[in-house]
C-alpha cells in the first residue's frame, strides 16, 4: 500500500519539495542550472535522483546510467521552474485550505487516517512538509495548465459527432490501449537541419528497441516527453483520443509491438502498445433525484457563520419548514436555489466528491448533517433513485473528454516548448 500511495502521490509530478527561490547561500556554491532570475541547486537535483531511483527500485524497473538520468532529471526540473515562475508572475497561489483538503482526500480515498498516512509518508523517507509543499506545487502547476491552456481548447458538437462515427466505422477504436511513449522532439522554430537530427535521433532509439532495449530505460533516457521519468508510461488511452495517424497504428498493433517513428509538430513518436482492453459499452447507471441547500463563506461572512447559518436552517427543517422554500430564500447556489434546491437526477461522478460521498450515504427521505466542500456548507436531501441506462450520454461525455483531452496534451506540448524558448536557461551540471 505504501509503495503505491508513494508512487501515484509523489510521482505524479514529481514536484520538488524546496520553494521558489528558497536556496541558500552555501546551495549556491552547487547551482546546476540558472533559470531566468532563479537557481536549481545540487541538493534540488540529488534530492529528485534520489526519489526517482527509490521508486524505480520499488518497481523493479530499470533506470539508464547516472549521467543520462542526471540529465533527464535536470530538464524536468528546469520545466518545473518555469511553470512555477509564470504562475507566480500571473498571481496563481493556493491557500493552506485547499492544500489540506487535498491532502484529506488522497488519505481518505487510500482508506488511511491522517496519522497514518503521515506515518506512511515518514517510512517513505517523505517529510510531511515536503509532500505538503509537492502537492500545492502540483495545484499551482495544474491550476497555471487550465488557465494558460486547457481552458482555450474549445471542442464542437461537429467534433464530438465526428468523433462517435468514427469509432463506430472503426473497428478497433473503442478499445482502450496502455501505451508507452517515446518523443524525440524538435525545438521551437526548428530548421530543416534540426528536424533531420531529430529523425536520425527516432530511428536509432527504434532500433534499439527492436534490438531488445528496455522501453522504460530508453523511455527516461532519450525522450522530451512530459511522462519520461515515468518511462513514457502514458497509462490507458481510448482509440479515438489518440492522434489519427497513432490511432491508426495503435489499432493494428498486439500488446508488446513498438511502432515506427511517426512525425507530429512536437517531434517524432514511437510508441509502445504494453496492454489493450475492450471495455463494457452499455452503461446502467444509479441516478439520485435530489436537492440542497449551499452557504457559501465570503469575505463578510466567516467559515464558521456560514456553517452556522446553514445549521439553523437543518433545525428549522426538522421541525417541518419546506425545504424547497428555505433554498429559494437562503441557498447561495443560484441555479438550484430558483428550483427549489433541486439537482434534479444526478449520475455518479458528477459532483466532487465530499458531496457524493455524503449523498451516497442517505436514504431516500433523509437530509444530511450540514457538511463542507470547496464551495461552501451543504446540506442535501435526497428525494429518490433510480436505475439509468446512460449509454449513449456516457459516449458523448467520454467522446467530448477524449477529444479536450487529446487536444490539451498537444497544446500543453507546444506551450512548454514555446516556454522554454522563450526562457534564460544555463546549464552548469559539469562545471
Amino acid at each position: 500500500m505504501k509503495h503505491l500511495i508513494f508512487a501515484l502521490l509523489v510521482s505524479l509530478l514529481g514536484l520538488s519539495a524546496a520553494p521558489l527561490g528558497a536556496a541558500t547561500i552555501e546551495e549556491l556554491d552547487h547551482v546546476v542550472a540558472v533559470v531566468n532570475d532563479d537557481v536549481i541547486t545540487r541538493v534540488e537535483l540529488d534530492e529528485r535522483l534520489q526519489r526517482i531511483k527509490n521508486q524505480s527500485a520499488q518497481q523493479q524497473q530499470r533506470l539508464p546510467e547516472d549521467e543520462v538520468l542526471e540529465r533527464q532529471v535536470l530538464e524536468s526540473l528546469v520545466i518545473e521552474k518555469l511553470q512555477l515562475q509564470m504562475a507566480q508572475r500571473v498571481g496563481i497561489r493556493v491557500d493552506d485550505e485547499t492544500v489540506n483538503q487535498a491532502i484529506n482526500n488522497i488519505a481518505r480515498e487510500n482508506n488511511l487516517s491522517m496519522p497514518q498516512f503521515q506515518e506512511v509518508l515518514r517510512r517513505d523517507g517523505t517529510s510531511f512538509a515536503a509532500f505538503r509543499e509537492n502537492i500545492r506545487n502540483e495545484i499551482i502547476i495544474s491550476q497555471l495548465r487550465q488557465r494558460r491552456v486547457e481552458d482555450s481548447v474549445e471542442v464542437t458538437e461537429r467534433e464530438v459527432e465526428n468523433y462517435l462515427t468514427n469509432m463506430e466505422s472503426r473497428q478497433g477504436l473503442n478499445d482502450e490501449f496502455r501505451l508507452g511513449h517515446i518523443l524525440i522532439g524538435v525545438p521551437e522554430g526548428a530548421t530543416p537541419d534540426q528536424i533531420e537530427q531529430a529523425r536520425n535521433k527516432a530511428r536509432q532509439v527504434y532500433n534499439r528497441l527492436r534490438l531488445g532495449a528496455d522501453f522504460h530505460q530508453t523511455a527516461v533516457a532519450e525522450s522530451s516527453g512530459q511522462n519520461a521519468l515515468q518511462g513514457g508510461d502514458l497509462g490507458w488511452r481510448e482509440g479515438g483520443q489518440l492522434p489519427n495517424a497513432l490511432a491508426e497504428t495503435v489499432v493494428e498493433m498486439q500488446p508488446g509491438n513498438i511502432s515506427e517513428p511517426q512525425r507530429s509538430a512536437s517531434g517524432f513518436h514511437i510508441i509502445k502498445l504494453i496492454d489493450r482492453r475492450s471495455p463494457e459499452q452499455r452503461r446502467i447507471v444509479e441516478q439520485t433525484r435530489a436537492r440542497h441547500i449551499l452557504i457559501r463563506p465570503t469575505q463578510v461572512v466567516s467559515n464558521t457563520e456560514a456553517r452556522q447559518r446553514l445549521a439553523r436552517l437543518h433545525e428549522r427543517i426538522q421541525q417541518g419548514e419546506s425545504f424547497a422554500e428555505l433554498a429559494r430564500a437562503h441557498s447561495d447556489d443560484t441555479s438550484s436555489a430558483a428550483e427549489g434546491g433541486s439537482l434534479g437526477w444526478v449520475n455518479p461522478g458528477s459532483m466532487v466528491p465530499r458531496f457524493e460521498e455524503k449523498m451516497g450515504k442517505l436514504q431516500p427521505g433523509e437530509i444530511s448533517e450540514p457538511f463542507q466542500t470547496r464551495f461552501g456548507w451543504h446540506i442535501v436531501e435526497v428525494i429518490e433513485r433510480r436505475k439509468h441506462d446512460d449509454t449513449e450520454q456516457y459516449q458523448r461525455n467520454k467522446a467530448r473528454q477524449a477529444i479536450h483531452e487529446r487536444k490539451s496534451d498537444e497544446a500543453i506540448e507546444q506551450w512548454l516548448r514555446q516556454l522554454h524558448a522563450e526562457a534564460y536557461v544555463d546549464y552548469r551540471l559539469n562545471q
